[in-house]
């Protein structure tokens, strides 16, 4: 009986078994790298908005806090979106007639609130307390990045869970005084020892519970 298959059969079968593991795994690959691309994660991405707000006007430019307009973030788990009212305590004032302000007006008129859309929105399974991370002394930029020189805000971060494991991973590389969480202006001392001596002074956690599956799913 003829020989069917030639003496260099083997070695292509290997090579073809070699190219669809090395396939196999380019596609695993790719789908990760899709999975943390800004096109899947929206980083970057500019939310349209019923109102121009600009951050690098009202925080850079007229070096207005965060907490004056995020006022619960040092005490609760959500930063929140201020109020109309929190508007208002200037702009009855200050623009008062401007056009581009009757959105917010109308709705300190009617009693409405403005229907702002959400640039940070987790998952409903995904559990993140703004004040924790305050009181320990990471800082807005942290997370939001240099959102007080942004005209308009976009999102800076991916928000996945990587990323949050990332920052989990070594913490210390992302505190600063408290005093200081929301001056985007602030610069560390160059020496080694003084993020260990800030994740000592909060009593930062220890990787047993920021690496819990609870502590952000609950």
């Amino acid at each position: 009986m003829a020989q069917i298959f030639g003496p260099t059969s083997n070695i292509y079968s290997k090579l073809s078994i070699l190219g669809g593991i090395l396939l196999a795994g380019s596609g695993v690959l790719l789908v990760m790298a899709f999975e943390r691309s800004p096109y899947k994660t929206n980083e970057h991405m500019v939310y349209p908005q019923p109102v121009k707000f600009s951050h690098d006007h009202h925080t850079a430019g007229l070096g207005i806090d965060c907490r004056y307009c995020h006022h619960t973030v040092e005490r609760s788990a959500t930063a929140t979106i201020p109020a109309t009212e929190v508007c208002m305590n200037c702009h009855s004032q200050i623009w008062a007639d401007s056009p581009m302000l009757e959105p917010v007006r109308a709705s300190y008129r009617e009693n409405k609130p403005i229907l702002w859309n959400k640039v940070y929105d987790l998952p409903d399974y995904v559990y993140f307390d703004h004040s924790i991370h305050v009181s320990k002394g990471v800082s807005c930029f942290s997370c939001h990045g240099d959102v007080n020189a942004m005209p308009l805000t976009e999102r800076a971060t991916p928000l996945q869970m990587w990323w949050c494991l990332d920052c989990h991973r070594d913490p210390a590389r992302n505190l600063r005084p408290t005093s200081e969480v929301t001056n985007f202006r602030w610069q560390p001392p160059q020496e080694d020892s003084y993020y260990a001596h800030l994740a000592e002074q909060v009593q930062l956690a220890g990787k047993d519970r920021l690496f819990s599956c609870s502590t952000c799913h609950r």
